[in-house]
């Protein structure tokens, strides 16, 4: 394996509360030194200019393989998150058939390391089918290496299943990942209601359907000490709960999406598809409260929910166009333009939201760092660099994202793991 030297670099790591400029050694796949070594290494990238964190981690993504080839593959869902500068993403179970068996986990592994591209990870079902009637076989899917169990986007409804898989996984310490969403009051909706749903008279999902399963959620996972996380949550409400869930010692931890952070609810008098997401965008005073979540911590973790979406399946009637969005080649980008660039968050605090934090949420040993000994799993930022965002040139290999035409600033420049170059902005 060839040893690699990053010099001239702005060295940035929250794991460390590392900030300072320097060079970086990598021997056999692993971090090294901070120094440039005495022999001479076999690839020297000069990082000037540019920033140096650990690989980072995209803790929620939708693969589609198998049974949904048409909307994306794992070799073209880890193309797209090297090009977006992540090293490592959790793939979600929502695929046909579900992620519930060992060798539909090993199926998924086999075709990641047939790809080689970034590192990947599986979330498998909590439920059998995700049909939310019987626990999957937790332990057979936990001696396999799953991260974590989620039904994703078909929310646990049943309490009592949730309470016996928070308390069944207490054995593996692995978190149960929830889509919080209560699918009788957010039947039939197409976005967010209020006033805007109001004007356009289009069907409404209330704040209030996810307001209502978060704690629920959360009182099951403090009666049981089980490890809750709250995928992508987007509403004042939930927001709010998570906060005095955590001050009272819960085990819960909350992600965001760019989107949610981005956009709000008024996108969506465009009548355009890729604007229909699920949570669904939000008034500004729910986008302005999971900024403010992700400035004192509430909220953990940023991630793309990558949705990739054939394009024929977005342009219809929007009542009937399915739910998602694109976002592992955006989400960069979005952190910089949106929350970095305003000041809402400082580079590191926006970089441990990336790295360390979905490491510690997934139990990823040695990711999410760059301390001496850890995989040289590495993103090298180019943060003044401005792009325009045009899916025609993605690595995904669907193009459905409503921020087509954005103007963007901070791109990854290179995506390094195991000590290999895997994707550089020339490639």
């Amino acid at each position: 394996m060839p040893t690699l030297h990053i010099r001239n670099a702005r060295l940035l790591d929250p794991s460390q509360r590392l900030d300072r400029s320097g060079d970086l050694f990598v021997r056999d796949g692993k971090i090294v030194a901070y120094e440039a070594p005495a022999e001479p290494c076999d690839v020297v990238i000069d990082a000037r200019d540019k920033i140096v964190t650990p690989g980072l981690i995209d803790m929620h993504v939708h693969l589609r393989e198998p049974g949904q080839e048409e909307d994306e593959t794992i070799a073209t869902g880890t193309r797209a998150a090297l090009a977006g500068g992540f090293t490592s993403i959790a793939c979600v179970a929502d695929t046909d058939p579900p992620i519930d068996t060992e060798a539909d986990v090993q199926f998924v592994q086999h075709q990641a390391r047939r790809a080689d591209n970034c590192n990947v990870y599986v979330i498998a079902c909590v439920s059998k089918q995700r049909q939310g009637k019987e626990l999957a076989e937790l332990g057979q899917l936990a001696a396999v290496g799953v991260v974590g169990f989620s039904d994703d986007d078909a929310p646990i409804e049943n309490p009592e299943l949730l309470r016996r898989a928070f308390e069944y996984s207490l054995m593996f310490d692995k978190p149960i990942l929830n889509h919080a969403e209560v699918r009788e009051l957010a039947h039939g909706g197409v976005m967010h209601e209020g006033l805007v749903s109001l004007v356009l008279g289009l069907p409404g999902m209330p704040s209030s359907a996810e307001n209502v399963m978060v704690s629920r959620d959360i009182a099951l996972a403090e009666s049981t000490g089980g490890r809750l996380h709250l995928m992508h949550i987007s509403t004042r409400g939930s927001v709010d709960l998570t906060r005095h869930a955590k001050q009272r010692g819960v085990r819960v931890t909350a992600e965001v999406c760019p989107h949610n952070f981005a956009l709000t609810d008024e996108s969506l008098y465009t009548f355009d598809a890729n604007f229909k997401t699920n949570p669904p965008l939000r008034h500004q005073k729910h986008v302005d409260a999971c900024i403010e979540a992700l400035v004192d911590g509430t909220i953990d973790a940023i991630a793309s929910d990558h949705s990739p979406l054939a394009s024929e399946k977005k342009t219809c009637e929007l009542d009937q166009a399915p739910f998602g969005a694109a976002g592992l080649e955006t989400t960069l980008g979005l952190v910089v333009t949106k929350l970095i660039e305003p000041g809402h968050l400082t580079w590191s605090q926006a970089i441990e939201k990336l790295t360390i934090n979905p490491a510690r949420i997934l139990g990823l040993a040695n990711k999410g760092t760059l301390a001496i000994g850890a995989d040289a799993d590495i993103t090298i930022i180019d943060p003044a660099a401005e792009w325009t965002v045009d899916p025609r040139g993605w690595q995904s290999k669907s193009s459905n994202t409503p921020f087509a035409g954005w103007k963007l600033r901070g791109k990854a420049a290179a995506t390094i793991v195991g000590g290999r170059v895997k994707w550089t902005a020339e490639s």
